[in-house]
């Protein structure tokens, strides 16, 4: 038995487009895919601004930002104290505070003087208003040479306002910032009573002088030239009487 074969032609355009298409599909299959990162620009949404004219915008202004600065710490004042016995108007004092507490007389020995003799610690004051003049904070008298500078003990001088020296003397201290050339007021403390200096053996007591202002050291007329008793008798009834020099 005898086959007959039929002759078939191929169609070149379908042939070909059958080539092109297996070759893309294997150059596609052997690329690597590409691996999409996210971005934040992948998660942001952009909203269109609009485009009209009479749009509102709203501006955000930031709050302005503290500063802290320290309290400032205010600086104290300090305000001069009065002692209580001090009176308006009152410009001399009883040399010792209170004058309820002294005893002297219209009496000295070789010079015009007086001894007020009060217990140990009594307050001292200026008499008047002043300068303070020379002060003795150290108690250098030796019984053995007696030097008559030194017999005062712990001693203030004051030279007053008008025109008279004071002196106490025998004082058992010395106020803190009596020193000389300080300003002084009338009844301010200026020391506590003892018996320093050459009243070491007898009853405790202030040795109170008047005189003239002289010079440093000059203790014969600093020690007193005033028979001062009327004047310490005015001063404890608060009376002005200011002392008469010679």
């Amino acid at each position: 038995m005898r086959v007959r074969r039929i002759p078939v032609t191929p169609t070149v355009p379908l042939t070909i487009s059958l080539l092109i298409l297996i070759i893309c599909n294997l150059a596609c299959s052997s690329q690597a895919k590409p691996v999409i990162t996210p971005t934040l620009s992948t998660f942001l949404i952009t909203t269109p601004v609009p485009t009209s004219t009479n749009k509102t915008v709203l501006t955000l202004t930031p709050l302005p930002t503290a500063t802290l600065r320290p309290t400032a710490t205010p600086t104290p004042v300090l305000t001069p104290t009065r002692e209580p016995w001090v009176a308006p108007g009152q410009r001399y004092y009883f040399p010792v505070q209170p004058p309820t507490v002294a005893r002297y007389s219209n009496e000295h020995h070789d010079y015009p003087a007086a001894d007020i003799f009060v217990p140990i610690g009594s307050i001292v004051v200026a008499i008047a208003d002043g300068i303070v003049d020379e002060v003795s904070r150290v108690d250098r008298w030796d019984p053995r040479t007696n030097d008559c500078a030194y017999r005062g003990g712990l001693w203030v001088s004051i030279v007053g306002s008008d025109g008279v020296r004071y002196y106490t003397s025998h004082l058992g201290s010395v106020e803190t910032g009596i020193e000389t050339g300080v300003h002084v007021h009338a009844g301010q403390i200026i020391g506590r009573s003892s018996h320093t200096g050459n009243a070491t053996p007898t009853p405790p007591h202030v040795h109170f002088g008047i005189s003239h202002p002289t010079f440093p050291g000059d203790w014969a007329i600093r020690r007193g030239q005033v028979w001062p008793y009327k004047y310490l008798q005015a001063w404890t009834h608060g009376e002005n009487l200011k002392p008469v020099l010679p």
